[in-house]
């Protein structure tokens, strides 16, 4: 029995299996899913010969120590942002030896939103080796702290496998 839920685990096996024939390796970098979508990565047999690695940075310190995601990114932009997103997808794949990075941040609530930044609002971005980037803000609207995260991860399943 898996802890997810069996269309993402669905997913993330057919990453697995895509990534394993291509030979590609994945990074993730995530704030508000907390490591979920390494987790449901490793949670697929054979995961080992494409995650690399998984960098959760909840806290600006993490994404800069951990990351290299310049403090002034922060202080512009604030955490949760279209260019802290693509800070953090660039900090893993240069800090990691993957072939491509997902990172997500986002606000996952139930608090800590506003008008400008409501609840289920997350900005994603991926990046790979070969240069491509995909960015997303999504506003997945106030799911609930879980459906927000399953849904963040559920898009950031789908970037993989857009940028593979």
């Amino acid at each position: 029995m898996s802890l997810f839920p069996d269309d993402l685990e669905k997913a993330a096996r057919t990453i697995i299996e895509d990534f394993t024939r291509r030979g590609l390796t994945i990074a993730t970098a995530e704030s508000c899913t907390g490591g979920l979508i390494a987790g449901l990565l490793t949670e697929i047999a054979g995961s080992s010969a494409v995650v690399d690695r998984g960098y959760v940075t909840y806290s600006n310190q993490a994404k800069m120590d951990m990351l290299g995601v310049p403090s002034l990114t922060l202080e512009a932009y604030g955490a949760v942002s279209r260019q802290t997103a693509l800070a953090m997808a660039h900090g893993a794949l240069y800090r990691s030896g993957a072939s491509i990075s997902v990172a997500v941040t986002g606000i996952a609530g139930p608090g800590g939103g506003s008008d400008e930044k409501p609840v289920g609002l997350v900005h994603l971005a991926s990046a790979s080796r070969s240069g491509a980037i995909l960015l997303h803000a999504m506003r997945y609207g106030d799911l609930g702290r879980e459906g927000i995260r399953l849904a963040t991860i559920r898009t950031a399943l789908a970037m993989l496998g857009e940028i593979a």
